[in-house]
């Protein structure tokens, strides 16, 4: 997750490290906490890799003060595109992922956006389908053997019913974001079809 920030935010722009950690404590707080200490060996192992190398700025747009500052090569361009269009890595925590992600989504191509929607939206109904599946289970089951008083099952209930809401609402959030990116690929197409006529007409 942390080398998808990285890379994705020096698609833009070199960074030094203390405003990428600001940035990303930024992203992950108020509870969560990204240290210099877990920044700067990452930092190497990317250095190391080839994927970014240390500019020759003196300063950064942002600083007036001499900083250590990265740039993404084109080895980390590579780089940032495979962690981008990775699906299969860190199942478990894909939801945040995928949202960092979209903050990305420019410098990918559109076709390789709705591929991430698409299968954000398989993610999000597989959740779904499971809760539910558990849910029925408990029900059946604790009808058969009382196995939970009915506090102990009220409280399993709500638990299901937040975590199935939780998940709807994420389903919603991705099926907004593919309209939108549907919408946007038709009002390109529709704009390149424009001069075409045009010129077909001339």
């Amino acid at each position: 997750m942390y080398e998808l920030i990285i890379l994705g935010f020096m698609t833009r722009m070199p960074f030094y490290g203390y405003l990428m950690t600001k940035i990303i404590n930024d992203m992950i707080g108020p509870y969560a906490k990204f240290s210099s200490g877990r920044l700067y060996p990452l930092l190497a192992k990317l250095e190391a890799s080839g994927f970014i190398e240390e500019t020759t700025h003196d300063s950064h747009p942002y600083s007036d003060q001499r900083q250590r500052t990265f740039a993404l090569t084109d080895a980390g361009r590579a780089r940032f595109h495979q962690v981008m269009m990775d699906t299969s890595s860190n199942p478990g925590d894909y939801r945040t992922i995928f949202w960092y992600k979209v903050l990305f989504f420019s410098d990918i191509r559109p076709d390789e956006r709705l591929f991430l929607i698409d299968h954000y939206l398989n993610y999000c109904q597989a959740h779904i389908f499971h809760l539910t599946h558990e849910q029925d289970d408990l029900i059946r089951d604790n009808a058969r053997q009382h196995w939970l008083t009915d506090e102990q099952f009220e409280h399993n209930i709500a638990v299901f019913q937040d975590f199935l809401a939780t998940w709807q609402l994420e389903l919603e959030a991705a099926q907004r974001l593919r309209s939108g990116e549907v919408e946007r690929i038709s009002r390109r197409e529709f704009a390149a079809d424009i001069p075409a006529a045009e010129d077909a007409r001339e």
